[in-house]
């Protein structure tokens, strides 16, 4: 088990480096704007759970030789920009639909599905699996026990902050969404600007942030 002032220093430095927007949070509120609240949440719930198996295999050592290999981070990257590319032009292609679904009160795709396309987002993307690799030995003490049950320990602390703190930026989207539910012509636009922020997002990631 993870020493308790170990534990204590991760959560402080894990709350600093969530609260600080970045990738997830655009994906949040990009979901948000162009699925509602339920999906944003949804989303964000799928980004969570994919924390589960990078952080397993960080603490197996798999996720070590992913992060140093060139060629596997680059195909995760290059996957994971291009499925966040094509989920925000499927919003813009469907952003009439979703106006529709909105004004009858119904949640636009399948709740599994969206919940699902979150966890591919969350899988394919290697900064999380270098972040982890670099962070989370940082905090293991070899003295008090099972390095990788530690790192597991850990791990599972920053998905859940990480839960809380992108579902609060979720409902502040969807709080804004609301408004521009009430028109039909407002929430195809909304919809459109969540396509195009993932899109964005998808492009950002692709061209930028070079393997350390």
């Amino acid at each position: 088990m993870v020493p308790l002032d170990s534990l204590f220093a991760f959560t402080v430095a894990a709350i600093v480096l969530i609260v600080i927007p970045g990738p997830a949070v655009l994906f949040s509120v990009g979901r948000t704007l162009a699925l509602g609240r339920t999906g944003g949440l949804l989303s964000v719930a799928g980004v969570t759970l994919a924390l589960v198996p990078i952080v397993a295999l960080v603490a197996l050592g798999v996720g070590g030789v992913i992060a140093r290999s060139v060629e596997l981070f680059t195909v995760l990257k290059v996957a994971g920009a291009l499925y966040l590319v094509y989920l925000g032009i499927q919003a813009i292609r469907h952003r009439t639909d979703t106006a529709r679904e909105v004004d009858a009160a119904r949640l636009p795709r399948s709740p599994a599905r969206q919940l699902w396309q979150g966890f591919l987002v969350g899988v394919t993307n290697p900064k999380t699996i270098a972040f982890f690799v670099a962070v989370l030995p940082q905090f293991v003490d070899v003295s008090a026990g099972s390095v990788p049950w530690q790192m597991m320990e850990l791990g599972l602390v920053f998905a859940v902050l990480a839960l809380l703190s992108d579902s609060v930026w979720v409902f502040a989207a969807a709080a804004a969404r609301t408004w521009f539910a009430r028109s039909p012509r407002r929430i195809e636009t909304l919809t459109a600007t969540g396509g195009g922020m993932m899109i964005g997002l998808g492009g950002i990631l692709l061209v930028t942030g070079q393997k350390h």
